[in-house]
C-alpha cells in the first residue's frame, strides 16, 4: 500500500507540474523522499478512519495540514434525517476540514471523483461514492446517492466537480463566479427524495498566497493550474500549512419547500451570502474546533 501511494503521489505532482514527461527520470529520485513521507501519512489517516471513523480521521489530518479551523453555522446541519452538503472545493484541505467540522454526521458518505489516490485508501474509500470521469456508470452515483438519503444519510458533494478559487486567496468575486457555474445534477435528489434538506457550505483560507507565489507555479499558463500545483506545494511543503481554514455553513432549504427548478437558485442565493459574509481571510487564528 505505501508503494502504491507513493507512485501514485509522484504521478500527481509531476502532472500538476506539468513535467510528466519527466516522470521516469533522475528527478523522481529529488522528489521520491517527500512522496514516502505523504505516502506515511496517507496510510495513517486511512487507519485512523477504519478504526475511529471518517470524522476523526478527517480531523487528525486537518492537524497536520493546516493551523487550525473556525466553523460557523454548524447547528444548520440537522443531527439526523437526509441532508445533502453542497460546498465549494478550494483546495486539498478543505475537504477534511469540512469532513471533520460535520462530525455530527458519522452516516456522511462523500460523493468525490474517482482518483486512483482515493482508491488507494480502502478504509476511506468506504465512505465515498466515487464519480467516474466519464459519462458512462454516472447514473449509479445517482443511485447509490438517493438510496442513501432514503436510509435517512448525509451526502457531502461538490457541484463545481473541478477545483474552485479560494474567496480569502483569491477573492470573492472570483469564487462567485465559480459558484455561478456549478452543476445543478444535485436537484436530482430532491425530485428523488423530496424530504431531504439542502445545507450550503463554503471553504475559504486553504490555499497559502505564497504557494501561488511560488516560481513552479508561476509557470504554469492557466489559474487552474497554477491553483493545482499551489495546493500540491502546500501538501508537500510544511512551510504553506501556517492557514487557518474557515469553514461556514448556511441555512438548510427542504427539497419540497420549493420546486426543483428554484432549488438551485435558492442554494447559489444562500452560497453567495456566505461568500460575502465568510469568505474574507481569518485575522485571528484559532485552534480547530469543529
Amino acid at each position: 500500500m505505501l508503494d502504491r501511494l507513493t507512485e501514485i503521489n509522484l504521478d500527481d505532482l509531476f502532472d500538476a507540474a506539468g513535467l510528466m514527461r519527466l516522470r521516469h527520470t533522475s528527478l523522481q529520485r529529488l522528489l521520491w523522499p517527500w512522496a514516502r513521507r505523504f505516502a506515511l501519512v496517507a496510510h495513517e489517516f486511512d487507519n485512523l478512519v477504519g478504526e475511529h471513523g471518517l470524522a476523526h480521521g478527517s480531523s487528525w489530518l486537518a492537524h497536520r495540514m493546516t493551523a487550525g479551523a473556525q466553523v460557523s453555522g454548524g447547528d444548520h446541519v440537522p443531527a439526523t434525517g437526509p441532508a445533502v452538503i453542497l460546498a465549494n472545493h478550494p483546495g486539498m484541505t478543505d475537504t477534511v476540514a469540512l469532513i471533520a467540522s460535520l462530525a455530527s454526521r458519522p452516516d456522511l458518505r462523500v460523493i468525490a471523483l474517482d482518483r486512483p489516490f482515493l482508491r488507494a485508501l480502502p478504509n476511506v474509500a468506504r465512505h465515498l461514492i466515487l464519480v467516474p470521469e466519464h459519462d458512462v456508470g454516472r447514473m449509479g452515483v445517482l443511485r447509490a446517492g438517493v438510496a442513501h438519503l432514503k436510509q435517512g444519510g448525509a451526502l457531502l458533494t461538490f457541484p463545481a466537480g473541478e477545483i474552485e478559487p479560494d474567496p480569502a486567496t483569491f477573492g470573492r468575486r472570483k469564487a462567485v463566479d465559480s459558484v455561478l457555474r456549478w452543476s445543478d445534477s444535485f436537484v436530482l435528489f430532491a425530485r428523488r427524495v423530496p424530504q431531504t434538506r439542502f445545507i450550503p457550505a463554503i471553504v475559504s483560507n486553504v490555499i497559502s498566497p505564497e504557494a501561488q507565489r511560488h516560481v513552479l507555479t508561476l509557470l504554469r499558463r492557466t489559474s487552474h493550474d497554477r491553483q493545482r500545483l499551489a495546493a500540491a506545494l502546500q501538501v508537500a511543503m510544511p512551510r504553506y500549512r501556517k492557514m487557518v481554514a474557515r469553514v461556514a455553513f448556511g441555512p438548510s432549504t427542504q427539497g419540497c419547500d420549493c420546486a426543483a427548478d428554484s432549488l438551485r437558485t435558492a442554494i447559489v442565493g444562500e452560497i453567495r451570502h456566505l461568500i460575502e459574509q465568510h469568505g474574507a481571510r481569518p485575522r485571528v487564528p484559532g485552534p480547530f474546533s469543529p
